[in-house]
């Protein structure tokens, strides 16, 4: 069996030379009990793979690390290493007491027990969960450093670090190039029904040529309508763990952008999912959204976006409806 790597166009991570697929495979609820096994998961990547994907998102708390077993045990066995771009996250702890640790010796332990469930000898990127405000950061970064030199990560970046957070950490990488790896990408929420990070992180990741995976691009599920009358039965948004995940976006705003993308869906003659994952897609900045199906239909859906591009005139009625309220400092000062 050959894949067809030419079918889903690639782009640059970043101001990087690692090229990824404009669509990632996220594996956030494999290894739930009531979410993807081994099987479904199998069909997942089976779907990506042949139709041009490359870039697989896990980390090490996905499903208490199951995660990344089942896509390593899945690896070679279906879909040629080579031909995945395998990123995973270390930073997140299992602690009450402590969320996130960004300690030099508990990032790079991380990193070797991912490696060891995922079965390989190395990540194509490696990316810290989150800011850990208790550690250093020249000292998180170092572990960045460190994986990269010793050949255990290709690429490095963060996830769910706020615009002056990003900043900082790239700049503190970018003031000894050569000797310090850069950082390519971030990981943050960006939908019509989560665009906060247009404020700062966005333009802060534009300037330091970092690139934007952005997580949860239909909204937590809401952007594909499927909840516009009520909650489905099979859906997340009725199960006891991922309600409460959804739950925020079933507001009365988050509806009027609903209904928006239904309207676009049916002027284009293809589906909202199609329509919101294309929009977010295309942003300036972005890279590659992840997304996250249960089940190769859903997947197969969310990858038919690839022949898809908005019309301006579709793009600029979405951004109007779904506009967070920036006011100061964003807003020229100068009309105060």
């Amino acid at each position: 069996m050959a894949s067809n790597l030419a079918a889903m166009e690639q782009r640059h991570l970043g101001r990087t030379g690692l090229r990824v697929s404009r669509i990632g495979l996220g594996t956030l609820t494999w290894g739930h009990s009531d979410e993807i096994g081994e099987n479904d998961a199998a069909d997942l990547l089976k779907a990506f793979w042949e139709a041009g994907g490359t870039l697989v998102d896990t980390a090490d708390v996905y499903g208490d690390g199951e995660a990344e077993y089942l896509l390593g045990r899945l690896v070679e066995r279906l879909v040629p290493r080579r031909d995945l771009v395998i990123a995973t996250k270390a930073g997140s702890v299992p602690d009450p007491d402590r969320r996130f640790d960004g300690s030099r010796g508990h990032l790079l332990s991380a990193l070797d027990a991912s490696l060891a469930r995922l079965g390989t000898d190395h990540v194509d990127l490696w990316q810290i969960h989150a800011f850990d405000s208790d550690t250093p950061l020249e000292e998180t970064l170092q572990a960045l450093d460190i994986a990269v030199s010793s050949g255990r990560a290709r690429y490095a970046g963060i996830s769910n670090f706020s615009g002056w957070q990003l900043a900082k950490a790239a700049t503190w990488q970018l003031a000894a190039a050569g000797t310090r790896t850069r950082i390519a990408s971030t990981q943050m929420e960006y939908s019509l029904l989560q665009r906060g990070v247009e404020r700062e992180v966005l333009p802060a990741a534009l300037d330091l040529g970092v690139g934007l995976l952005p997580s949860s691009p239909l909204g937590r599920g809401v952007l594909t309508g499927k909840y516009r009358t009520a909650t489905p039965a099979d859906s997340r948004g009725a199960s006891e763990q991922f309600a409460p995940f959804v739950a925020p976006y079933l507001d009365d705003a988050a509806g009027r952008v609903v209904d928006a993308v239904a309207i676009a869906a049916d002027g284009l003659a293809v589906t909202p999912l199609q329509v919101a994952l294309a929009w977010v897609r295309d942003r300036p900045g972005v890279t590659a959204p992840i997304v996250g199906a249960r089940n190769a239909q859903q997947l197969t859906a969310a990858l038919s976006v690839e022949t898809l591009s908005l019309p301006d005139e579709i793009c600029q009625a979405l951004d109007d409806v779904s506009a967070p309220v920036h006011r100061y400092p964003d807003q020229d000062w100068s009309t105060l």
